[in-house]
């Protein structure tokens, strides 16, 4: 079967697939002016906005990790993700209903603009810069996925390097966002998430097939695994996987990633009206339960799978979807597999490559604040090639170092880069209270510095208690005391007495 699944073969899908995102590129690019780039408009459909969410949001790090990791022990083993993922839906429940009537009342690009009006240049500046870093890390870390599993199975057996890989991958996502930005991801990440979602469904049917079991003897094959259990209360809280600390960092990493993050959220913005953004919202997230739901259920089902027919689990575990699926299951599984992973992987980098150019054109570069010009295009083109060189040489740095499972690493980082990002924003939110813009980034960069040290001896200072995904809320915390550090009483700001007393009070 392995022989059938040639890497010719995979290239020529791969091929395939982006000839249709180019054609998609082509019809929704036709305006090329920054606004159109930006937030398409704010024309977009809520419905087709929901559903590439889903794709955006789930990314290659969950096509590939989260199924590996429900065998592995530690954090997230069994289905305990789903703890997580419970805790989203409260996370999007405050996007939905403060986050997002906020973004639309002050009519943001960038809502990192938020915080100049509430705090200042300094702080609106260390908001942007700090998106910046968070979304350029998790983007090289999706890339990287799609590279490694590109290249074990493909470019090695023409001899192409890695780097080269890399190159070509992201030359790829540049081709068909470079024009359109957000017009044309919109419609690409919708049929991005119907392939990846395809693929799952067809990927455990699959290995159904090769069990000769049906659907119903697939779902009591899981239930009854040492795989199934979802819910962690007995370990307490030194358990990495202790349901209070899962289910509460769901929702601070959904508010965080997603509710401050301005590559989801100018999604969202692209809606003509609240209503619809908020309709789009609530739709997405509950489909993202089931999404996610089925992701472990492979999991469980790979892991099944491997024991009956006798395979070695990879050492990393991120291996083990690709490589049963190109290796031990039937072509056409293989085929499917390749173009969900390439669905997943492009629907979260190809908005993240255009939020990073949205955002530093916005708040770095002051586009609004100019005349949209042909000049001023091509130097938004010049930001474009900018990142994508960037994103190459995380991309090829993260490879030197990886040791362990991406979808740690990724909530281990983030946790750090996006901790001050919700300090900032909490603040402005729930006081009435000014601050020192001056000393803003010196809190912004102490917070997680103290909170990676208390982090790593929190078993020794805390009587074994550790913080895991909760290290966002730890530094979003230490983020809010230093700010009411460098804080005093006075109410001139831009947004209004009105608006903070509603957000304040």
């Amino acid at each position: 079967m392995t022989q059938q699944l040639t890497p010719a073969l995979i290239l020529g899908i791969i091929a395939l697939y982006f000839l249709v995102l180019i054609t998609i590129s082509y019809f929704t690019s036709r305006d090329t002016g920054n606004q159109s780039f930006f937030l398409a408009g704010r024309k977009s459909n809520w419905v087709l906005v929901a559903i590439g969410m889903i794709g955006a949001s789930l990314s290659g790090v969950t096509f590939i990790s989260i199924p590996g990791v429900v065998g592995a022990d530690g954090l997230n083993q069994s289905f305990s993700y789903m703890q997580v993922v419970l805790g989203y839906l409260l996370g999007y429940l405050v996007i939905a209903t403060v986050l997002m009537p906020l973004y639309y009342r002050l009519q943001l690009t960038s809502i990192y603009g938020y915080l100049e009006q509430r705090f200042g240049f300094l702080s609106y500046k260390t908001g942007a810069a700090y998106f910046l870093l968070s979304r350029t890390i998790g983007a090289s870390f999706r890339l990287y996925l799609v590279a490694i599993v590109l290249q074990k199975f493909v470019m090695d057996a023409y001899g192409i390097p890695f780097e080269l890989t890399v190159i070509s991958t992201i030359a790829l996502i540049w081709i068909y966002t470079f024009r359109g930005g957000i017009s044309t991801i919109i419609w690409t990440d919708t049929l991005q998430t119907i392939c990846m979602l395809t693929a799952v469904v067809l990927a455990i049917l699959g290995i159904g097939e090769a069990l000769n079991a049906s659907v119903g003897e697939l779902a009591t094959m899981v239930q009854e695994s040492q795989y199934s259990q979802m819910f962690f209360f007995e370990g307490g809280w030194s358990d990495p996987n202790n349901f209070f600390k899962q289910f509460l960092s769901g929702a601070l990493i959904t508010i965080v990633m997603t509710g401050l993050d301005q590559d989801m959220m100018q999604k969202n913005l692209s809606c003509p009206t609240i209503g619809d953004a908020q309709k789009n919202m609530f739709t997405f997230s509950i489909i993202l339960v089931f999404a996610n739901f089925l992701f472990l259920s492979l999991g469980a089902l790979l892991y099944i799978y491997a024991a009956q027919v006798g395979i070695d689990i990879p050492e990393t575990t991120d291996q083990l979807f690709p490589s049963i699926a190109l290796q031990h299951l039937s072509p056409t599984v293989g085929v499917i597999f390749i173009l969900g992973l390439i669905a997943a992987a492009y629907s979260s980098a190809d908005s993240a490559l255009t939020a990073l150019t949205t955002s530093f054109c916005v708040d770095f570069l002051d586009f609004e604040k100019k005349e949209d010009t042909a000049a001023l295009r091509k130097t938004r083109l010049y930001v474009h090639v900018g990142f994508s060189f960037l994103l190459f040489l995380v991309i090829v740095g993260f490879n030197a170092i990886n040791d362990t499972a991406v979808i740690t690493k990724l909530f281990v980082v983030a946790g750090y880069t996006y901790g001050p990002i919700l300090g900032l924003f909490a603040f402005g939110m729930f006081t009435r209270l000014k601050v020192r813009d001056k000393f803003v980034p010196v809190v912004c960069i102490l917070a997680p510095v103290t909170a990676f040290v208390l982090d790593t001896y929190s078993a020794e200072l805390f009587f074994g208690f550790k913080f895991g995904f909760l290290t966002i809320a730890l530094n979003g915390l230490l983020t809010f005391f230093g700010l009411m550090a460098i804080s005093y009483r006075e109410y001139e700001t831009k947004v209004g007495d009105e608006q903070m007393l509603e957000f304040g009070e």
